[in-house]
């Protein structure tokens, strides 16, 4: 015997338009979401819709509409509870206004992205937002925008671009944690970041790819220059991308002559690996080495002590890019902007005068 739940037809248009009483035509336009009925009829189609469990083809809608209602998100690194939070945020603001969203996750490698993107293109998205791997590696991002799909960066931006960018004030958010070190007493300081390794060493911030690290990095360097403090590049160490990583930046760090009393985490995965790592040292926070990370995720509030953070609004941001690409979908009439979404520091327990 047939299991009847596999051998039941789908329920088309044509069912729900009879169910309802009225023309197929009527009953498209209704599920489709275009053209004008009254609220009468829109009901009626609606509970007859509900009945009989009609499911939309996608695909059907698609060709009819002009229209998927899927919206692409590649992101940086899934694992990151930044990125995370701001998928909460644009998935909310996609949902509220209709559209489904697809994730795609990059790795931080720009091969990734640019596959993650033609994918998505290739399911023929509304729109997409991307956290861009390198802000100097872009043409696949110029195809986005010849192919007349609406684009929005997230956490990074690209002005040569052309379109939208949703970031925090990067630049302001390091200012701000770096001098509370500095006023505390700190003259030796170091940023550490999840970023490949500079050869060499960085000589120059404008080479930095990322415009969210470059601008921290920016940040960070200005207010060791304006205390006096010498060689303030070399206070910044790459290549913290792991545990294992981090502890080797950790302990080059602290084996220098003038080793570093306080420490910027670059984000909350390089905060937590940074702890860890002065944990294994067997170093006390803030009595040995004083640190500040990026993000105010989870782990920093139950850390004993807890850390002083840098609080981000990411899913104010995820939600903010979220309307501001429904609204390129929808061709609402905007100029492009970069829109900022302000922080602030979150002080807690991680940072006193060095040598305490």
């Amino acid at each position: 015997m047939e299991d009847s739940a596999a051998s039941k037809r789908s329920v088309t248009v044509a069912d729900v338009a009879k169910a309802a009483k009225v023309s197929k035509a009527t009953a498209a336009r209704v599920l489709g979401g275009y053209g004008v009925v009254s609220d009468k009829i829109k009901d009626q189609v609606m509970a007859a819709a509900a009945a009989l469990e009609y499911r939309p083809n996608e695909l059907a809608r698609s060709m009819s509409t002009g229209r998927s209602g899927i919206i692409g998100v590649v992101v940086g690194d899934i694992e990151n509870a930044f990125f995370s939070l701001a998928v909460r945020g644009i998935s909310d603001a996609a949902r509220l206004a209709g559209y489904n969203v697809i994730i795609a996750n990059s790795g931080e490698k720009l091969d990734a992205e640019k596959s993650a993107v033609d994918l998505l293109i290739g399911k023929r998205v509304d729109g997409l937002i991307v956290t861009p791997a390198r802000c100097d590696g872009m043409d696949h991002l110029h195809h986005v925008r010849r192919a007349g799909v609406p684009l929005v960066l997230f956490d990074r931006s690209i002005p040569e671009l052309g379109v939208d960018a949703v970031t925090g004030d990067d630049r302001d958010a390091a200012i701000t944690a770096t001098r509370y070190m500095v006023d505390r007493g700190h003259r030796h300081l170091a940023y550490i970041s999840a970023m490949d390794d500079e050869d060499g060493g960085l000589i120059d911030t404008g080479r930095i790819s990322n415009s969210a690290v470059r601008e921290r990095v920016e940040g960070f360097v200005s207010v060791l220059k304006e205390a006096g403090l010498p060689n303030p590049l070399c206070s910044v160490r790459f290549g913290a991308t792991d545990q294992q990583q981090t502890d080797a930046v950790v302990r080059r760090l602290l084996s220098e002559a003038s080793p570093p009393t306080a420490l910027l985490a670059s984000d909350s995965l390089v905060g937590l690996r940074i702890f860890r790592s002065l944990q294994s040292l067997g170093l006390s926070i803030p009595s040995d080495v004083s640190m500040i990370s990026f993000l105010d995720a989870d782990w920093t509030s139950v850390t004993v002590p807890p850390i002083t953070v840098i609080d981000q609004r990411v899913y104010d941001m995820g939600k903010l890019a979220g309307e501001r690409l429904v609204a390129r979908i929808e061709r609402t009439p905007l100029a492009v902007e970069r829109l900022r979404v302000g922080t602030s520091l979150v002080v807690r327990g991680s940072v006193a005068a060095p040598g305490r």
